[in-house]
């Protein structure tokens, strides 16, 4: 039966079955036939050029042909070219011995294999349409300033009441008050008694726009927010990337106010006059060519900014992060931004971000990450105040009256920064920490700029176990104290005593 079918096989196919052709035979044969017939492809194109159009009455054989004068002016170029040519003889068709003959065939062919690839690269990048932008009716909390502008923040945790702590958030670039501590548990903010604020900045969201804003008129903003949601202790707070330029200032201007810091992947200049050569190294190495280009726009040309916020995510439609803002990411951070769970996050802030369409905002925002702050981070540096030189303080520091001021941020800084954090390199927290040496430094091995911060429920409550200590839940401000029955006859007797002495 076995050996009927071998008979049967090698009857259709005209060879023995151990020599039939495999699956790889056929598809050789099949690339094979296709160069052959692209070749000849080639050879039909190039001599319709050659019989219409290089003939020796045609215009280019006149002018450029070897017999003209440009033809005998490049005649010895020419013939040099050729004779290196000649190398690749061996691997022609004896009817294309002559170089001219194969590289124009070439020639041909790879346009035509452009051409198509350029087609079917169009046909697949044309299938999945972009998602268009939509902006939400408005929805925020505001209050109003004393200049008359208006700013929108949002709550989360517990009310002021019942809060052991308050931390404010200033959002970073292209972001808004509805990110926050992105993926932040609300049963997380019960346990530590926390309550957590977050606002637009101006422009941004729904808070109008501020027509000359600097970082000492950001921190103006937040204090005057504190104020006027009821936080009457001091409160903490937190700056991410960018955001960190807004925390900064808050520890400069308002220090008295502030309970301590805590600084995640904290972004600083990248020409700040007192980083050293390495620390300038080492983060300007981590960023790509067009992120340094518009740090440079930034610096020199920022109007120049508005033309390029406009083709990207201001253009109505969504894009991926690292495209708009030009980043390097890491493998941990690109599996993190691409997880559907952090997408619709991130394109709901984004939303919230661009609503107003102008791009004012975030050129402003851009140059202050590049300009003159107005301060140095060494001013926050916590040091002895320095005596004055007059009689009266000589009398004092004689006499051991005076007591020793000191100057700078007086609580504490704790600053978190993922080890391969290609955004913000770790470079520029060394930096910091030589300026600000008392702050706290938690290197964090294998993340980068979004994994630590970013929807992870253990980071979370190590942060706030860093913060804030033992979890102590919310204030209770509602216990009423009830009296035993014995503490019931005891005022009874006292008030009967009263009694008779007053009789």
């Amino acid at each position: 039966m076995e050996g009927g079918d071998q008979e049967e096989e090698q009857r259709y196919t005209g060879v023995p079955p151990d020599k039939a052709a495999n699956f790889k035979d056929v598809i050789r044969e099949f690339m094979r036939g296709l160069l052959e017939m692209s070749v000849q492809f080639g050879r039909g194109c190039r001599d319709v050029v050659q019989q219409s159009l290089v003939t020796e009455d045609s215009f280019l054989v006149r002018n450029f042909g070897k017999d003209s004068y440009i033809g005998r002016k490049l005649k010895v170029p020419y013939d040099n070219v050729l004779r290196r040519l000649k190398v690749f003889n061996e691997y022609l068709v004896p009817e294309d011995k002559h170089p001219w003959h194969a590289w124009s065939v070439i020639l041909f062919v790879f346009v035509l294999a452009i051409a198509v690839l350029s087609v079917s690269v169009e046909h697949d990048t044309a299938i999945p349409a972009a998602k268009k932008v939509y902006i939400h009716p408005p929805s925020a909390d505001r209050i109003m300033l004393p200049d008359g502008r208006y700013m929108a923040y949002r709550e989360q945790g517990l009310p002021a009441d019942r809060a052991r702590f308050t931390m404010i958030i200033p959002h970073s670039f292209l972001s808004s008050r509805l990110a926050g501590i992105p993926g932040l548990k609300a049963s997380l903010l019960e346990e530590f008694g926390v309550r957590l604020l977050t606002y637009d900045l101006p422009g941004f969201g729904e808070s109008d726009p501020h027509p000359k804003r600097n970082l000492e008129s950001s921190a103006s903003d937040m204090l005057f927010l504190a104020n006027s949601l009821g936080v009457s202790d001091k409160f903490w707070v937190v700056g991410y990337s960018s955001g960190s330029l807004h925390a900064w200032a808050a520890l400069k201007y308002i220090p008295d106010r502030l309970a301590g810091a805590a600084m995640f992947a904290p972004m600083v200049s990248p020409y700040d006059l007192l980083m050293n050569r390495g620390e300038k190294y080492g983060t300007w190495e981590k960023w790509t060519r067009k992120r340094k280009f518009m740090y440079l726009l930034a610096r020199r040309f920022p109007k120049s900014l508005s033309y390029f916020y406009q083709r990207s995510f201001l253009s109505g439609k969504h894009g991926q992060i690292d495209q708009w803002l030009a980043l390097t990411l890491e493998r941990r951070d690109r599996a993190l931004i691409e997880d559907p769970v952090y997408e619709e996050f991130w394109q709901r802030d984004v939303e919230e971000s661009i609503r107003q369409g102008n791009a004012k905002p975030f050129v402003e925002e851009a140059v202050l990450q590049v300009s003159n702050w107005g301060f140095s981070l060494a001013d926050l540096k916590l040091q002895k105040k320095q005596q004055g030189k007059g009689i009266l303080n000589l009398i004092k520091l004689l006499l051991g009256s005076s007591e020793v001021e000191y100057t700078g941020f007086l609580g504490p800084i704790h600053i978190w920064q993922g080890m391969d954090d290609k955004v913000v390199p770790p470079s520029m927290t060394d930096f910091v920490h030589r300026i600000l040496p008392g702050a706290a430094v938690h290197k964090l091995p294998y993340e980068g700029h979004f994994t630590y911060f970013s929807f992870c429920d253990e980071c979370h409550r190590q942060i706030f176990t860093t913060l804030f200590g033992t979890p102590q839940g919310p204030l209770n401000n509602t216990i009423e104290v009830e009296q035993t029955p014995f503490d019931d006859i005891q005022v009874q007797e006292e008030v009967t005593q009263g009694d008779l002495k007053t009789d």
